[in-house]
């Protein structure tokens, strides 16, 4: 049996899917499929209400292109930091068996 959803739950789904559109200049069909199933609902059905809201100009503020570019630039810097803990564990990894007694001769 279909659920009811109110209008504040159709919404978020909305501004969800506009902001991964935004964010990630992705198709509303990826976004949809990326965003429907965190929220409980078929990709279908978010891109039906994406489809309603934007052809009743409804669609929530864009993100400002600043704030965009922010965030692209977190996601890198995050991703750098992210390869740099890897290398590090490696690198410690590696000394550590250096100092192992067991391996000394």
């Amino acid at each position: 049996m279909p659920r009811k959803f109110d209008q504040d739950a159709k919404d978020r789904v909305v501004r969800l899917v506009e902001d991964r559109i935004l964010a990630e200049n992705m198709s509303m069909q990826a976004a949809c499929k990326a965003v429907a199933p965190k929220l409980g609902v078929s990709w279908h059905t978010a891109r039906q209400w994406t489809q309603q809201a934007r052809r009743a100009g409804s669609i929530p503020e864009p993100v400002p292109e600043d704030l965009a570019a922010e965030n692209a630039r977190l996601r890198r810097e995050n991703q750098e930091l992210r390869d740099t803990n890897e290398l590090l564990k490696a690198a410690s990894a590696f000394f550590a068996s250096e100092l192992d007694p067991k391996r000394r001769k």
